[in-house]
This record gives structure tokens, C-alpha cells and sequence, in this order.
């Protein structure tokens, strides 16, 4: 897929997907809501204080027997709520709302309720549109884990292409990204990546082409890659970059929007269930977007 537009138009064909929202008194995630139910893209649990949500729903010229509200005042137990109707089949997705990224989580993790699948690692992957780029662009893992391991990695990486392969990228081209296009003991980064290619290379993880260390430039220009000598099947046309920790992640998906004025979306995978997070900065394109995404990727994968 090249567009966004790509993305919406394939998750309307999907048969109807329900979203439970924790704390759905939030503007921008009602307006996505309401766009993703009037593109026949997924209906929506709203879960939170019913008053509010009423009135920002009056703003938005929508009558209150267009919603199904659950209430709950309280933005914890919301959350909790929420992902019960998650956990319990009558919802495919769960969507934070107004309510701290640390509670939500929480009710996410609840040994009782929650999504976690045993050591399964829960990892945050971004799809961006950029100006000038001929396709949608990969990235993970941006927001949930700060300096993961080579065996978290190895999730992160099964996680991002699940995600691909629900946007119909059969083998996603992988670029495990480090400061430097080469093996240096001194950047943990670089062993890393490079023991990410061999096991990609002898089958230990399946359904795309890993190559690293690489630099962001080798990544995705053919051109640097070239001039660097660096013969690759991924160098200079990655679909997925596979950063080595948070910072750098996060980095990137806001250069994507504020200075490449870049359209993103993104869910959380690795649970039972995706999950949208979105940032409270993100549009409300943006969490349209990211509910399509979700869609796509709650649905099975051959």
C-alpha cells in the first residue's frame, strides 16, 4: 500500500469490528470514532462518563441513540471496563481515550481481565506517510520498549510484520537500523542487528528479508547505499525500520509528522487484542488511521 487512503479503503472490507474506547470523553478520539463507524470501518463501545461524552457528541451533530455508551466516571475502571469487553470477545479492539497512557496500560496488564499473552512482548508499531515516498513506511518500536534486548527484538520484529503482512506486504523488507553500517563491538546495536540478519537468514524468523546493521541514510536511499558499496536486498528500499530503542523510535515518528508533514498512524500488538494508543498531539486523522490499522491487524493471518 502506498496511501492511507489504501489502508481505510481495505479495512472497510472487513467484516464489521467493534472498538471499546476507555475514557471516550476525548474530542479528537470521538471525532475518529464516529468517522471510523460513518465509513463502515468499525463500530465503537464508548466507555466513560456518559455526560461528556453526550455533550462533545452534540458538538460533533450526533444524536445520543447513534452511540452505545457504557458508563463509568471513573477513567481507571473505564479502562478496565474496556478492555473486559476486549478480553471477553464482545469487542476486537480497545482504544485509550482521555485517560494517562501509565493507567491505561494498567488495565491492559490486569491479571484478571487483561490482554497480556503470557511473556508475549507488546510492542508499538507506526506506519508513516511521507511526502515524496512512494509507499507507507514501517517502524517499530517507538513507544513501548526502551532498550530491548536481542530476544525482545526478535518480538518486536515478529510483531511489525504481523502488521505488515496485514497491509499485504507478503515479505516485508527489513532494515535493522544502528548508527553505522557495520559489526562494532563497541555499539550493541550493531551485534544485535547483525544476529537478527542470520537468523532471518537461516529461518528463525520467517515471512521477510532482515538486513543490518544499516544507517538510516543506506536504509532508504539506493543511491548512499550505493556509494557505501553495500550490496543488500533491503539496503536503500526498507519497507520496516527496526530502531534499536525508544528514543531514536520516537524521534522519528514525530520528524515524520512535524517536520516531514508526514501522515502516521499506529497500534500496539503482541497482546490478544491490538491496541490504540495514540498520542494526545495526534490528529484525529491520525486516530482514524490508527483504528483502520487495528482493524486490519485484529484480523487472522495465514
Amino acid at each position: 500500500m502506498r496511501r492511507f487512503e489504501e489502508v481505510l479503503e481495505k479495512a472497510k472490507g472487513i467484516p464489521t469490528c467493534k472498538v471499546a474506547v476507555a475514557a471516550a470523553e476525548d474530542e479528537h478520539v470521538l471525532e475518529a470514532v464516529l468517522a471510523a463507524k460513518k465509513q463502515g470501518i468499525a463500530e465503537a463501545v464508548l466507555v466513560g462518563d456518559k455526560e461528556k461524552i453526550l455533550a462533545l457528541a452534540t458538538q460533533c451533530g450526533v444524536a445520543a441513540d447513534d452511540l452505545t455508551i457504557v458508563h463509568e466516571a471513573n477513567p481507571a475502571k473505564a479502562a478496565l471496563e474496556a478492555v473486559r469487553l476486549v478480553s471477553s470477545g464482545e469487542a476486537q479492539v480497545v482504544m485509550k481515550g482521555l485517560i494517562p497512557t501509565a493507567d491505561f496500560l494498567r488495565a491492559v496488564l490486569n491479571k484478571d481481565v487483561g490482554l497480556r499473552q503470557g511473556k508475549q512482548v507488546l510492542s508499538h508499531v507506526a506506519v508513516m506517510e511521507i511526502p515524496g515516498r512512494e509507499k507507507l513506511l514501517f517502524m517499530s518500536d517507538g513507544a513501548m520498549n526502551m532498550r530491548p534486548d536481542l530476544p525482545q527484538k526478535v518480538q518486536i520484529l515478529k510483531n511489525v510484520v504481523h502488521v505488515a503482512h496485514a497491509l499485504g506486504l507478503e515479505k516485508p523488507r527489513v532494515a535493522a537500523l544502528a548508527a553505522v553500517e557495520v559489526v562494532n563491538p563497541d555499539m550493541p546495536e550493531t551485534v544485535d542487528a547483525a544476529a537478527l540478519t542470520k537468523m532471518c537468514e537461516r529461518g528463525q524468523i520467517k515471512g521477510c528479508i532482515v538486513d543490518g546493521p544499516l544507517a538510516l541514510d543506506n536504509a532508504l536511499s539506493e543511491e548512499a547505499a550505493h556509494h557505501k558499496g553495500i550490496v543488500s536486498e533491503v539496503a536503500g528500499r526498507a519497507d520496516v525500520l527496526l530502531v534499536p530503542e525508544i528514543i531514536c523510535g520516537n524521534m522519528l515518528y514525530k520528524a515524520a509528522t512535524f517536520l516531514a508533514q508526514g501522515a502516521v498512524a499506529g497500534v500496539v500488538v503482541g497482546a490478544k487484542a491490538p491496541i490504540v494508543m495514540t498520542s494526545r498531539a495526534d490528529s484525529s486523522a491520525a486516530k482514524l488511521q490508527s483504528i483502520a490499522l487495528a482493524v486490519l491487524a485484529a484480523q487472522p493471518q495465514k
